[in-house]
């Protein structure tokens, strides 16, 4: 059993794939967890099959420092965590008053992850319109460092309100990247708006056994290393004419929700493409 956690795979030109969570009963017994692994190892295993993973819990409660702790200690190198802030901070009634919490939650024992602390998601549901007053106040607060490192906010919006020139010209202001999120029930965007491209994708099919059809994976990996290139993939929506390409960036893909349980599979085979320059179909 043991050869299964002798190595783990490394981001390719920057970009990393992942997955939402590790615990999901349905990728027990062969879907993705071999048969016989126990569970206090899935994050162990899930971390040397995949280069990143966003943790969902975090939404719902802050973690124990030890929780972090133990998490790092059974992630290689190079693994890193994305997590959701709490809801009870994103869904504030006013976000201005809630920039207190947020940094309690930074402070709160993160920097326990050590170097497998990734950007932290900002998720605003489809409730929340653009308030500029408001998200700017927040935004002013946002703790930009913990323990003398640099930290990375991403903005994941979900109101058409957001769709906006204004918006856009305010997360550039703050360097805070737009989550892509390719999605049929919230607003999808790609403009750049920060220094690294995070993505989650929402259209997996339990019915395709690598969740996606060969030809959109490759069309995302294609898409994906236009991303990391500093390109704007010339197919995706934006609100604004696609801007000049920019250095070269960091890109987080994540395969979330929909028909979840291909999603591990969907994220091991964009890998694999990315690994193999000139399979992937260019954005037309």
């Amino acid at each position: 059993m043991d050869d299964l956690f002798a190595s783990a795979p490394s981001p390719v030109d920057g970009i990393r794939t992942g997955i939402g969570g590790w615990t999901y009963a349905p990728w027990r017994g062969g879907a993705f967890y071999p048969p016989g692994l126990t569970q206090k190892r899935e994050l162990e295993y899930a971390s040397r099959r995949l280069t990143a993973i966003e943790i969902n819990g975090t939404w719902y409660a802050a973690q124990k420092p030890q929780t972090y702790a133990r998490w790092r200690a059974e992630t290689p190198e190079g693994f890193v965590f994305s997590l959701k802030a709490p809801r009870h901070i994103a869904e504030a009634r006013r976000l201005a008053e809630a920039a207190p919490r947020a940094r309690a939650f930074v402070e709160g024992g993160l920097a326990e992850l050590g170097d497998r602390l990734g950007p932290i998601l900002w998720q605003f549901g489809p409730g929340r319109a653009f308030d500029r007053d408001d998200f700017a106040a927040f935004l002013d607060r946002l703790p930009r460092t913990l323990a003398g490192a640099p930290l990375r906010h991403v903005l994941e919006v979900r109101h058409d309100s957001f769709r906006s020139p204004d918006y856009l010209a305010l997360a550039r202001a703050h360097g805070l990247p737009t989550v892509f999120t390719d999605s049929p029930d919230h607003p999808s965007f790609a403009d750049p708006t920060g220094d690294f491209v995070y993505a989650r994708l929402m259209r997996s099919r339990e019915t395709v056994a690598s969740g996606y059809p060969a030809r959109e994976l490759d069309a995302w990996a294609a898409r994906a290393r236009a991303w990391a290139r500093g390109e704007s993939p010339p197919d995706l929506p934006y609100v604004e004419a696609p801007p000049p390409a920019a250095g070269p960036r960091e890109v987080f893909v994540y395969f979330i929700g929909a028909g979840k349980v291909r999603n591990p599979a969907a994220a091991m085979a964009l890998h694999a493409r990315l690994r193999a320059p000139g399979k992937a179909r260019k954005p037309s």
